[in-house]
């Protein structure tokens, strides 16, 4: 663990909200979350070690090693248990191999500890979305994207393509047609590909929803922008999961 790896828990641990609004020491301590202080309460060497399993668990979730990750996470939390960003990404873990009430228990942990942290109330919502109760995703989903900054497009448009969903699922067809033809094929994100291949899967024209999605992996070349959208029609149901179990009640 090197010096320069450091200010990167620092970040994860402030809200977004915090890291753009504190313009000085005192101010960032006084905008701390009360598990935050503990946090840079604890002795130096233990912060490291924090950091350092903390790092390696965030990178075995980007390669999707859910399960190094989740001992990664253990072995964080022995050092600080009431981390939000940890139980965040417990809870991300726990999406990802189906675990659903075990993953809304972490959330719902994690939002105790920062109330206000989007990417916690995104998660909820995420649960929500795969456990097939729409009208309480969609409501959540709607309020986050008044959250989200113009600079986050990406997220952005992620937010308003489960939103679109939710509304198909809720019978709200009208809508659906409006939101699906929001954007173009000149955006900056792959929504009008999705959305098209949404509605291709719906009306059973499974060639062509394949072929949006060609479309979108052709344009959108990186896999990190592709990942979630992918992700979000695996959690809906038109793409099978890589765990092939697609009952939401299951552990």
């Amino acid at each position: 663990m090197t010096m320069k790896q450091l200010p990167f828990l620092l970040l994860i641990l402030l809200s977004p909200l915090q890291a753009q609004e504190a313009s000085s020491p005192d101010e960032n301590v006084k905008q701390l979350l009360p598990s935050q202080k503990e946090f840079l309460n604890l002795p130096e060497e233990e912060r490291k070690e924090f950091t350092k399993n903390f790092g390696e668990a965030a990178q075995f979730f980007q390669q999707k090693r859910i399960f190094e990750c989740l001992n990664a996470l253990d072995e964080a939390e022995k050092i600080f248990p009431n981390s939000a960003e940890l139980l965040n990404l417990r809870g991300s873990c726990y999406v990802e191999i189906r675990a659903f009430e075990k993953a809304s228990a972490a959330f719902e942990k994690a939002i105790a500890i920062n109330p206000k942290n989007s990417s916690i109330r995104f998660n909820i919502a995420e649960v929500l979305f795969v456990t097939k109760q729409w009208k309480k995703s969609h409501d959540i989903f709607l309020e986050i994207s008044k959250d989200i900054p113009k600079s986050n497009m990406s997220l952005s448009r992620l937010v308003e393509f489960k939103v679109l969903l939710c509304k198909k699922k809720m019978g709200e067809d009208d809508e659906v047609v409006i939101l699906a033809e929001k954007y173009d094929y000149q955006d900056d994100s792959p929504y009008y590909y999705y959305a098209q291949a949404a509605l291709a899967y719906e009306d059973d024209k499974l060639l062509e929803a394949e072929e949006w999605l060609a479309r979108a992996n052709r344009i959108f070349r990186n896999p990190n922008i592709i990942a979630p959208w992918q992700d979000t029609l695996v959690e809906y149901g038109y793409i099978k999961s890589f765990y092939g179990d697609d009952d939401p009640t299951a552990e």
